[in-house]
């Protein structure tokens, strides 16, 4: 949030929800709920990277891509007590209400 823009992720993914197909998006759901602003828009510039989705695919812990100044302790703690149920439920949200199909992408806007 700033005062000209808000940003949010909403997950739609178009395969099982599993633990090791889920670490991007459990990684940007994590950062948002633990990070500032700064630390997350740089965080999150660096897991849209495509050599950090294969690295991350590979087997490669998240913790690796961490940056300076974001805090670990608190960013591992909830990453590793996120469930999968939020992006289960991200998923039906986008496919129940916002009638899109699996993986489907889109923009939504909601004005202050």
């Amino acid at each position: 949030t700033s005062s000209h823009t808000r940003v949010g992720i909403l997950n739609n993914p178009s395969s099982k929800i599993k633990e090791d197909n889920t670490a991007i998006a459990r990684g940007i759901l994590t950062a948002f709920l633990t990070q500032n602003n700064r630390n997350l828009k740089s965080f999150l510039s660096k897991l849209a990277k495509e050599e950090t989705a294969k690295s991350l695919a590979a087997g490669t812990k998240i913790a690796k891509f961490l940056i300076p100044g974001m805090d670990y302790d608190t960013f591992e703690k909830k990453y590793n007590t996120l469930g999968l149920d939020i992006i289960k439920t991200h998923q039906m949200f986008c496919q129940e209400v916002l009638k899109l199909l699996p993986g489907q992408m889109a923009v939504m806007s909601n004005g202050r």
